[in-house]
């Protein structure tokens, strides 16, 4: 049902909300449809931030509801140490079957943050060792512990220190911005590997390292792909050492780079994979999907929480993975992904403030640099953001991210068409060219 104009008249001003809730629009949408958004006032707008990541099945997907609403006249909350509930032994059965090869559990909890937490916790119980490696640019949380491994931006952590101790950053294999210029990932010159045996060597021994934690693509850092080698390359030196490896798939994972996990692409297998955003389609569910001999270090009361595997939450889930499987959202992702990447490649030539096109599936970016003099990759976090807004009046939504604010990430909903992507790919030009004038 629409909402009505007295229904408007009487909302509340949008001052209620605090300010910390930095925002990207002033929009008050009345509901979704798929792929789009819609304003009291009837306005559409085709969303390309997915919430974040998290609408992977669009907007109000009527299977998904159908379930919410089902579970949701039944039962809203059944605890996980007082009641198993049919949602929930459904789904933790499903995530055992979600990644390639046999062994994996799982354990749910509410937000990301929440996941990596449980990762950290799981590591450091499973190894008895303290110390975590994380690598730069990567964004895990906004707890205390997460604000620590994250280092996408000093604006996430900058002002909570101190932060929880025994962490270290590695490098991230950033192709466009290695310090010997920009260079295609086929053809790797990024000294990750060297600077890492240099951590090892003067700040952390490895054999006090519990995880590598990393995500296979950044995320608020900036939709960096790394090398398709780094992944089974960090899995060789896990090994070697006896360390864990931790795929933080939050941002990348239920099909959102064109397969359902992002380590895929490289046939990696992690110890533990951190889950959340496309999950429930939009309900507060996250996990971790762990070497089953590894969860077993979780024992009774070790670890936990209150709403952890929310049963509505559940039912959403499960009806989430249905619908990825049944109508093919991985797939559509790859090809949606293919046509925006090569879409707005195209337009390069065109605009010379655009630096760099790249992604994986439907997680795309554009990044922007300065016409200055030098190696032409000053960040331009202005021009993205002009883009952004540039974008936003034409009634399309996207993101920024990168260190500097110089990114522009595109999210679509995996359900996306091959029509509203061309209308996207439309709209980002006509964005650059008002952002340059």
């Amino acid at each position: 049902m629409t909402i009505t104009a007295a229904q408007v008249d009487a909302l509340p001003d949008r001052s209620v909300v605090p300010a910390v809730w930095s925002r990207y629009t002033d929009l008050v949408v009345d509901r979704g449809e798929g792929s789009w958004l819609v304003t009291v006032d009837g306005d559409r707008y085709l969303d390309y931030s997915s919430g974040i990541g998290v609408t992977n099945t669009g907007h109000a997907h009527p299977r998904v509801v159908a379930a919410i609403q089902g579970q949701a006249a039944k039962l809203l909350h059944g605890q996980q140490n007082i009641v198993y509930h049919e949602p929930g032994l459904r789904l933790h059965e499903r995530l055992r079957h979600v990644l390639p090869g046999d062994g994996w559990a799982a354990f749910l909890s509410n937000s990301g943050a929440e996941a990596v937490e449980a990762a950290v916790k799981l590591a450091r119980v499973a190894t008895g060792r303290p110390a975590v490696v994380a690598f730069r640019g990567g964004f895990h949380g906004r707890t205390a512990q997460t604000m620590a491994l994250s280092s996408s931006r000093t604006s996430v952590r900058g002002n909570f220190e101190p932060l929880p101790g025994s962490i270290y950053h590695a490098p991230y294999p950033a192709c466009y911005r290695a310090p010997d210029g920009p260079h295609d990932p086929d053809q790797c010159t990024c000294d990750w590997e060297g600077q890492l045996d240099g951590l090892f060597a003067q700040l952390v021994d490895p054999a006090r390292v519990a995880a590598f934690i990393v995500e296979p693509v950044l995320g608020e850092g900036g939709y960096v792909v790394p090398p398709v080698s780094f992944l089974p390359r960090l899995r060789e030196i896990a090994d070697r050492h006896g360390i864990l490896l931790v795929a933080d798939e939050i941002q990348t994972g239920f099909g959102r780079t064109g397969r359902l996990f992002a380590v895929e692409h490289s046939g990696t297998r992690p110890d533990i994979v951190t889950v959340a955003k496309g999950i429930a389609s939009g309900l507060p569910l996250s996990g971790i999907i762990a070497r089953e001999d590894l969860l077993r270090h979780f024992t009774p009361g070790i670890h936990g929480g209150t709403y952890g595997g929310n049963v509505v939450s559940c039912a959403a889930a499960n009806a989430t993975l249905d619908v990825i499987e049944d109508e093919g959202l991985v797939a559509n992702a790859a090809a949606r992904g293919t046509q925006l990447i090569e879409g707005l490649r195209a337009l390069k030539g065109r605009h010379p403030r655009l630096g760099d096109v790249r992604g994986l599936g439907c997680m795309v970016a554009l990044e922007f640099v300065r016409p200055v003099p030098g190696d032409g990759r000053m960040p331009d976090a202005k021009m993205a953001q002009a883009v952004l807004a540039a974008a936003l009046e034409r009634r399309l939504i996207m993101l920024s991210a990168g260190s500097w604010g110089q990114v522009v990430r595109i999210i679509p909903p995996l359900v996306t068409t091959e029509a509203e992507v061309a209308q996207a790919i439309g709209i980002v030009e006509e964005a650059m060219t008002a952002a340059a004038a």
